[in-house]
């Protein structure tokens, strides 16, 4: 643990600060300064909670498992003057031969492929949060502190800042911008607007686009300004009895189970669906019978043709019966 000095890191109070009205002008009023300004300010803890703080907000992320071993590779083995890491299979391409799998491959797998198991999140005691919180409230009362993280408040008048509580039920933005003008305060978010700019690297395709400064941190007891809208509990609604009252009483519906038909071989169920099909059918069968009857009568009238060119034929006589045939018979 490091030893830090008290005269360097005990916080610099006054017991009473003075309170300023709407116009920007004190109104003569006194209020003592909490306990909380004169706690001894700790850059250290800080700095710790919030860097651990910081990582809950991390998501989960690693690398493929199949990353860089998504092809067949092989090692040659020793003997032919070559480093003995896997080598792509094949010939007739450029990749054939190349290494592969190793993190100092082209193409390969990274060295400790990142996994999602890591621990992401980090523990923090409650006091030291607090002590940090209690710490970061004190130094926001040293003008020195403030205006080395580049805060403008130069022309402010006092620092903390305190103001009458008229000003928690403003409504408008532009009451809160003139009030700040009005206490020298603007000049510090003028420099929030002149730090806008691009942010460097992948977050500017990730909705994280532009960067800025802090402005001033304002601190109210009670919001008594703009109301906000929340989101309503639709199911409590619902549920009450005047909407239940109003609706009427869902039908019971009767599924029966179906039995799946295939249309191409029952022809009732295609009837039902496409009523057209039966027609179909019909003129098939009239087709069919028409041509068919067409085939017939074309075969009748060639043979009848061929019968006409035809020379008519003698009749044969009955042979004789020979003597050896008889006797054959016999």
């Amino acid at each position: 643990q490091p030893q830090f000095s008290l005269s360097l890191f005990q916080a610099c109070a006054r017991p009473l600060i003075s309170v300023y009205s709407e116009k920007g002008e004190a109104s003569g009023k006194n209020v003592t300064l909490p306990a909380v300004f004169k706690a001894p300010i700790r850059p250290d803890v800080v700095n710790f909670v919030h860097t651990n703080l910081r990582k809950n907000n991390r998501q989960p992320y690693a690398v493929s498992e199949l990353a860089g071993h998504q092809t067949s590779a092989e090692s040659w083995g020793t003997g032919r003057a070559v480093a003995r890491i896997p080598r792509v299979r094949g010939g007739g391409t450029h990749r054939s031969g190349q290494g592969a799998f190793g993190n100092m491959c082209r193409g390969g797998r990274m060295f400790a492929p990142t996994k999602t198991w890591r621990r992401w999140h980090r523990r923090v005691n409650i006091t030291q949060k607090r002590y940090a919180i209690c710490s970061a409230l004190a130094a926001s009362a040293l003008p020195a502190l403030v205006m080395s993280k580049g805060h403008r408040i130069e022309e402010i008048p006092e620092l903390p800042l305190v103001v009458e509580d008229k000003v928690e039920s403003y409504k408008k933005t532009k009451e809160a911008v003139l009030l700040l003008k009005k206490l020298k305060a603007w000049n510090d978010i003028k420099k929030v607007y002149a730090s806008q700019r691009m942010r460097a690297g992948k977050g500017k395709m990730r909705n994280r686009r532009r960067i800025q400064r802090r402005g001033p941190c304002i601190i109210y007891n009670e919001d008594n300004g703009i109301i906000r809208m929340t989101n309503t509990d639709i199911g409590r609604i619902m549920r009450s009895q005047e909407i239940q009252k109003a609706l009427r009483a869902p039908k019971k519906k009767i599924h029966r189970r179906v039995l799946k038909k295939n249309p191409l071989k029952n022809l009732r169920i295609m009837i039902k669906l496409n009523p057209y099909a039966k027609t179909m059918r019909r003129n098939t069968i009239l087709r069919h019978a028409r041509n068919h009857k067409l085939k017939e009568e074309k075969k009748a009238k060639a043979k009848a043709k061929l019968e006409a060119k035809a020379p008519a034929e003698p009749k044969a006589e009955p042979a004789k019966a020979t003597k050896g045939a008889a006797k054959a018979q016999a």
